[in-house]
């Protein structure tokens, strides 16, 4: 997910460092705050793999510096969203995460393949809670917390899903939503 985060941010422009992980932060918001511990080692990974370099940014004084996507971090990236892991589909905060950079994916069909992958997940039937197999709906769980999560969790899944399906049949507009990116050529 933080690899993603920061190669999708990078392909909207170069960016310090400061700003990437300002940025990085607030798409992650609270639930899952980002350190220096590890914004800079995922930052090094990526510019030891050439997917970003750093330049010296001589106006913002010593040891400062502007990162930028590599070609083969643009195509890096683009690999990442049209094939996303399944943990990247399943999870809510790092399909959040996914979903903030799909644009970038310059053709509406692959776009649309990843929502459908998240559709069909979120299609099966799931629940924090079970019966042996079987998961509990929130009228059958007596604990009015545990009910809480479940009410929750489906009204947040209801109202995904159907933002899904209109996406899908074409009733919410993404064509100018979009700044898909060139890949480089080979």
């Amino acid at each position: 997910m933080l690899e993603l985060a920061i190669l999708g941010f990078l392909a909207e422009g170069s960016l310090p460092g400061h700003e990437l992980r300002r940025r990085v932060s607030q798409l992650t918001g609270y639930t899952r705050p980002v350190s220096d511990g590890s914004l800079y080692p995922a930052i090094n990974r990526l510019a030891k793999a050439d997917l970003l370099e750093r330049c010296a940014d001589p106006g913002a004084g010593a040891a400062r510096y502007v990162l930028s996507l590599t070609d083969a971090g643009r195509t890096e990236l683009l690999n990442r969203l049209r094939k996303p892991a399944d943990h990247e589909i399943t999870d809510f905060t790092r399909f959040f995460t996914v979903l903030a950079f799909l644009s970038h994916l310059p053709d509406v069909s692959e776009q649309h393949a990843v929502l459908r992958r998240r559709l069909e997940f979120l299609e099966e039937p799931a629940s924090f809670f079970y019966d042996g197999h079987r998961p509990l709906r929130a009228e059958e769980v007596p604990d009015p917390y545990r009910r809480g999560m479940l009410l929750t969790a489906r009204a947040i899944s209801s109202a995904e899903r159907a933002w899904l399906h209109r996406v899908l049949d074409g009733d919410e507009p993404t064509e100018n939503a979009s700044f898909p990116l060139d890949e480089p050529a080979s």
